[in-house]
């Protein structure tokens, strides 16, 4: 339930913000993404918003054997969440549920998405049994060589934080 509200706050955080940078709608730029990372009570929890040009290098459906074969492979990729988000190791932190959105890839069930411009939206949620975690390597933009820019917020029940990570930059301190 707190989990629900820290995103809740994040949104409505982000939501505020869009008339005033002039967007009716979600930005959809090449290179970049968003990451949404809240912790509290043992659960961490991570959102991913991305054009699929930065995971693939299309934004539609696969129409070849080599498409639908890296397709599956990114499906593959972004189930292995612990291998994506490296956790502070005295959080004890585990994968747990993981959800994949995309309406070109015919995964989840993708809001508004269709045209040229196609996105993924994922989530993965960690069980942490340790301390709370005080840090998450982000290995997207290795593992994701179009991935340049990544905004990300944070969460916990300490703070809010906000930074951009540019590679070689992983680590996304967490307020504990």
């Amino acid at each position: 339930m707190k989990i629900t509200c820290l995103r809740a706050a994040m949104w409505l955080g982000s939501a505020l913000l869009l008339p005033l940078a002039g967007h009716a709608g979600k930005a959809h730029e090449h290179g970049a993404a968003r990451l949404d990372i809240a912790y509290e009570a043992g659960k961490l929890s991570i959102d991913l918003d991305t054009p699929l040009d930065n995971l693939l290098g299309f934004e539609r459906a696969p129409r070849t054997d080599a498409e639908r074969q890296a397709a599956t492979a990114l499906v593959t990729a972004l189930k292995a969440g612990d291998r994506l988000f490296v956790m502070d190791p005295a959080a004890r932190c585990t994968l747990g549920k993981v959800e994949l959105r995309s309406a070109p890839l015919r995964l989840g069930a993708a809001d508004g998405q269709g045209g040229d411009h196609g996105d993924l939206e994922a989530s993965w949620e960690f069980s942490c049994l340790g301390a709370a975690p005080t840090f998450v390597d982000v290995d997207l933009a290795t593992a994701f060589k179009r991935m340049n820019r990544i905004e990300v917020q944070t969460a916990t029940p300490k703070g809010q934080g906000k930074l951009t990570l540019k590679a070689p930059a992983r680590r996304v301190p967490l307020k504990s």
